[in-house]
């Protein structure tokens, strides 16, 4: 998910209640909730580095315990910086507690990326696989108003409640903040049981008369009943969309059918390359395409798209899609990611590019 909602998720945890036990709670759980993603510094080294190790080691069980040990040495900093100064001196700072407030604060970093349809690897460094739920967009305007709203309705009873009491009673806000992380629980409840039926309505035709091998279905922004759904079968990929209300498949006419590209030497030759291997272990419906390059040296490019992501009207730039630049004698000579273009020192590399 995007930073906001992760920011938003630790806020409403301290508010439900959690706050209650220590100090510096809501700020440890609101930091600890977003820092898992300080992996994208690792963009720095390269964007085949950087798309290797997003939503790895600091996205899995083992890697947010450091993550969290990293969150709570902060805190613990700048509370000294700050003279050891806390808003009730009857409510001191419990670092075994935040420790675990961090973790927990992790564990739904994990949860919210999961539901997406991107992917975490909590298991890592002891498997690799992905796992991804696909039932929520990875910008969820729904999840932000129930969360944002918890926080307000928090803040606006806490202001009534001391105009009318005429004092502060301690933390305010648990019930709108744990009514805002109820709403949340209750909105992917109804988003897996409708991406559930339209993976079903997916998987019970055929497409050109062809049985579908798996298929998919990945979701839209507002609507929890409109998805795009992808089937592989054995010779191509069909792309569609899906209302799952009804159980259509293709309501508007305007399925695309893929042909799975012919396997050639230069394909390989990428597929073998570094990026080519990252971004085959991360992507679910790969496909490629080469260009032939004259400028600035004879070559290829292979460019790599995962269907997941090739939304029907969906205009120019593949999104999360990547390439693979060779030479005449397929040799790896430059990686792309995104809009990043990085050509690497080593000219003489090997066919198939790894270094």
């Amino acid at each position: 998910m995007e930073p906001i909602t992760h920011f938003l998720t630790g806020a409403c945890m301290g508010r439900a209640g959690l706050n209650r036990k220590t100090a510096l709670a809501t700020a440890t759980l609101t930091l600890a909730a977003e820092a898992p993603d300080l992996d994208v510094l690792g963009s720095f080294k390269g964007p085949a580095f950087g798309f290797a190790h997003h939503r790895g080691f600091t996205h899995s069980f083992l890697g947010i315990a450091l993550v969290s040990a990293v969150v709570v040495g902060l805190m613990y900093l700048i509370w000294r910086m700050r003279g050891r100064k806390i808003k009730d001196p009857n409510l001191p700072p419990r670092w075994g507690l935040l420790f675990g407030y961090a973790y927990l604060a992790g564990l739904t970093h994990i949860l919210l990326d999961f539901t997406n349809n991107y992917g975490v690897r909590p298991f890592w460094p002891f498997s690799e696989k992905w796992y991804s739920w696909d039932i929520v967009f990875i910008i969820e305007p729904v999840m932000l108003i129930f969360l944002a709203g918890g926080l307000l309705l928090t803040g606006l009873f806490s202001l009534i409640n001391q105009e009318i009491s005429g004092r502060r009673k301690g933390p305010q806000g648990r019930v709108a903040a744990t009514l805002a992380m109820l709403g949340v629980v209750a909105l992917w409840g109804v988003r897996d049981y409708e991406h559930r039926r339209a993976v079903n309505a997916l998987e019970a035709r055929l497409y050109k008369d062809a049985d579908p091998i798996r298929a998919s279905a990945y979701p839209y922004m507002w609507n929890p009943f409109q998805w795009y759904g992808v089937v592989e079968t054995s010779n191509f990929f069909a792309q569609t969309s899906v209302d799952s209300s009804a159980g259509d498949v293709d309501p508007d006419g305007r399925m695309r059918i893929r042909y799975k590209p012919e396997e050639t030497a230069v394909t390989l030759s990428a597929k073998k390359s570094y990026l080519g291997r990252v971004y085959l272990d991360w992507a679910k419906y790969p496909v490629t395409e080469t260009e032939e390059l004259e400028n600035p040296q004879p070559g290829y490019l292979v460019r790599f798209r995962d269907l997941r992501y090739d939304y029907p009207g969906r205009m120019g730039r593949s999104p999360l899609g990547a390439g693979v630049e060779l030479d005449r004698n397929l040799n790896v000579v430059a990686e792309r990611f995104g809009m990043r273009r990085r050509v690497l020192s080593g000219r003489g590399a090997s066919p198939g590019g790894t270094r």
